[in-house]
C-alpha cells in the first residue's frame, strides 16, 4: 500500500505542468512551471526571462499539480502539493532529455530554460470524487474508511527524513 508520500509523486508523474508558490516582493506568487521527478527530487523548468526562478532558489517553495481541468469529479480528480528547499541546478543531458522538447516562445519571447530542483520535505493528496470508493488508490478509500468508522484520521502531510 502506498503511502501519501508515494502516492503525491505517482500523481505528479501523470501531468507534465504544475506550479510553484513562492513570494515575490513580500507577496504571494505563483509561476508554471514544467516538472520531471528524479531520485525523489521535483525538477523544474521555468523561462529565465521572467525572473521568477530567482525568488524560488533559495527558498522554501510549494509545488502543486492536479488533474482538474481533464477529468470530472465523478471520475476522481485529485491535487498534489509537496513543500521543500529550493535551488537553482545543471541538469545532466540525462535530465534534460526528460523534460522533452521546451517551447520555443513564451509571451512571444525566446524561450530561455533555467532549471530548479526542489527536495520535498512534505507531501499532500486531495482527492475529489463523486463515487463512494475512491478511485485514484487505496490510499484515499482507507482514509474514507477511517473517517467513516470513526477512527482518527492520520495526518495529511508526510515529511521526509
Amino acid at each position: 500500500m502506498p503511502t501519501e508520500e508515494q502516492l503525491a509523486y505517482e500523481l505528479l508523474r501523470r501531468t507534465d505542468y504544475g506550479r510553484v508558490a513562492t513570494s515575490m516582493r513580500a507577496l504571494p506568487f505563483l509561476a508554471v512551471a514544467r516538472h520531471v521527478v528524479v531520485d525523489g527530487r521535483i525538477l523544474l523548468r521555468m523561462h529565465e526571462g521572467f525572473g521568477y526562478h530567482q525568488s524560488c532558489a533559495g527558498s522554501v517553495v510549494a509545488y502543486g499539480a492536479d488533474n482538474l481541468s481533464t477529468e470530472t469529479e465523478r471520475d476522481g480528480q485529485w491535487t498534489v502539493q509537496f513543500v521543500g528547499q529550493c535551488e537553482t541546478i545543471t541538469p545532466t543531458p540525462a535530465e534534460r532529455n526528460l523534460f522533452g522538447p521546451a517551447p520555443h516562445y513564451v509571451d512571444g519571447d525566446v524561450f530561455t530554460p533555467v532549471y530548479l530542483a526542489i527536495t520535498p520535505q512534505m507531501a499532500t493528496v486531495h482527492t475529489l470524487t463523486g463515487r463512494a470508493a475512491a478511485p485514484v488508490g487505496s490510499w484515499a478509500a482507507q482514509r474514507a474508511a477511517r473517517v467513516g468508522t470513526g477512527a482518527a484520521p492520520r495526518r495529511r502531510a508526510t515529511h521526509s527524513p
